[in-house]
């Protein structure tokens, strides 16, 4: 068996998978994201530990995707958010593997998130991804080629925080970035900017259902935003496919039509469409992802195959 972790700022989800990546079971609980590196292992852990014990087989290895900006190979976390305390600079793996007794490994959760799509999700065994995650933030992640391209700073495919989408102050420090208009966060800012009332992106979405035109215009910013990206992750690497999900992608209704209409009125410079398409594993994703990652690495190290950037 394999588990996977998903650490994230307010939640933390942990399912427990087979050989074949099907899930035999989950938990969930709250991060204690202000408590330190040490005790939202612990919280993992401690989620894992009745999984492990209530289903038949033996743990193999265990995959961590986190928020942030992560060393893979060290397994430890290089920068955080303020949203956590004693974060940046923890070993990871280090205190999994001192726990459980299998190797473990670490990933960027959008990473994760798209390597679990590409491993059972919504692009299943698809070679040429671009995976967007709409959450508080944006990430992205690249698929190239049949594996995870990471590049040599393991920010490829971060599309969240491109310039060229306006001249909006994005949280990171810089202007016009992709997040300014496609974040959770963002798009409550942008309806509050625009109507002085503060709502959450899903309420935003439920304003924009009831035709708020404030609202939806929103989110047609939203979605002209990503139709942008995607034509310059197009332009750049040649993707064929691109997967969305996160919490704002819920909104999908109302930013699929946006999409589309952008894309057809201004195609990839190939002139070949890009397929679109939301993702399917919803909370799973980041978890089975993570999962997906232990399987690979500990599978070729038996193998003696190396796995960088796979």
């Amino acid at each position: 068996m394999f588990a996977g972790v998903d650490i994230g700022g307010t939640t933390t989800q942990v399912v427990l998978c087979d050989g074949d990546l099907t899930v035999l079971d989950r938990a969930g609980t709250t991060t204690p994201a202000a408590s330190g590196g040490q005790a939202m292992i612990d919280a993992a852990l401690g989620v894992l530990a009745p999984l492990l014990r209530r289903t038949p087989g033996r743990l193999i290895g265990a995959g961590v995707g986190a928020a942030g900006v992560v060393d893979t190979a060290m397994g430890r976390i290089l920068v955080a958010s303020d949203s956590f305390s004693g974060w940046s600079g923890f070993h990871v793996t280090a205190a999994v593997e001192d726990a459980l007794g299998v190797p473990a490994f670490l990933d960027n959760d959008v990473n994760a998130f798209l390597r679990g799509e590409v491993s059972g999700g919504a692009v299943r065994g698809e070679p040429d991804v671009l995976g967007i995650a709409l959450g508080t933030g944006v990430g992205g992640a690249l698929w190239a080629g049949g594996r995870l391209f990471a590049g040599p700073h393991g920010a490829a495919g971060e599309i969240g925080h491109i310039p060229g989408f306006g001249d909006l102050p994005c949280t990171c420090g810089g202007r016009g970035h992709l997040e300014t208009l496609a974040s959770g966060r963002s798009i409550g800012a942008r309806f509050a900017d625009r109507t002085g009332r503060r709502l959450t992106a899903r309420e935003v979405a439920d304003a924009a259902a009831y035709g708020d035109e404030d609202a939806l215009e929103v989110y047609r910013a939203a979605g002209a935003g990503l139709a942008r990206a995607v034509v310059m992750t197009a332009g750049l690497v040649d993707i064929t496919t691109v997967v969305i999900g996160g919490g704002v992608s819920r909104a999908w209704h109302l930013l699929e039509p946006v999409v589309r209409a952008e894309l057809a009125a201004e195609p990839p410079v190939s002139g070949h469409p890009v397929r679109l398409v939301r993702a399917r594993l919803g909370a799973d994703a980041v978890p089975v992802g993570a999962a997906a990652r232990a399987r690979l690495e500990t599978t070729r190290a038996y193998r003696g195959v190396s796995t960088q950037n796979s």
